[in-house]
């Protein structure tokens, strides 16, 4: 089997936090409400209201604030302050002006595997909130392609792999969620790379694959090149 040629990487939560600026947004969100409705209950409301919205919005932050919107005005029985609503967008533009804060050792990950390999960038989510954190971050220099897809699934990685790489056999995506980065790219005979973050959002949490030959995890990106190394022996 020839060999690796094409690395891929994850944004939010690999590269650089992201779920932690949900949850604190959540957190002023019940806050808001704390007034009206008992917060028992309230993250599941929120939760139930985003998996729902999520064939209409998609993935991300516009989404995000639309759900506490609707889930503010279901809980209180249409009763919300127009005055919280207009709160609930601010956080909104909060989120999105949040810094961007890269995670440990990324950088030198990337440069250095970048010298012996094709690296992408395959995220999804709103393509201008997506391309505004990439500018942020400083990173988008390092990557010979980014992708930004509104889901990621076994054909997604096929089409992408084949598009900027040599296929998914010689491809490899790295990430922070088994259901979005490691899963549906096993599928299509890439390597999945599975990286923890203690806030994973709960709609990305899915089973290990089982008896999967190119599964491995990992528990920092530091540790990506010792991986190369000894899956090339």
């Amino acid at each position: 089997m020839r060999g690796l040629s094409t690395i891929a990487f994850d944004a939010d939560d690999t590269l650089w936090h992201s779920e932690r600026v949900f949850k604190l947004t959540e957190e002023r969100f019940a806050a808001l409400l704390a007034d009206h409705v008992a917060s028992d209950g309230l993250s599941q409301r929120l939760l139930e209201t985003e998996k729902r919205n999520l064939q209409y919005y998609g993935f991300g932050r516009k989404g995000f604030v639309l759900s506490m919107i609707e889930t503010a005005i279901d809980v209180t029985d249409g009763k919300v302050p127009t005055a919280i609503l207009r709160d609930l967008i601010d956080l909104g533009r909060d989120m999105a002006a949040h810094p961007i804060e890269i995670l440990p050792d990324v950088r030198e990950t990337l440069e250095a595997v970048a010298q012996r390999y094709r690296i992408l960038l395959v995220t999804k989510g709103d393509l201008l909130d997506q391309e505004q954190k990439l500018a942020r971050s400083g990173l988008g220099g390092l990557f010979q392609a980014v992708e930004i897809v509104s889901d990621k699934s076994p054909p997604t990685y096929q089409r992408i792999f084949t598009r900027h790489g040599d296929g998914p056999e010689r491809s490899m995506m790295v990430g922070n969620s088994l259901k979005s980065d490691v899963v549906p790219a096993i599928e299509v005979g890439s390597w999945g790379i599975f990286i923890p973050h203690p806030l994973t959002w709960a709609l990305e949490h899915t089973d290990a694959p089982k008896d999967a030959p190119r599964f491995r995890q990992i528990e920092r990106i530091g540790e990506l090149s010792n991986l190369l190394e000894e899956i090339h022996r």
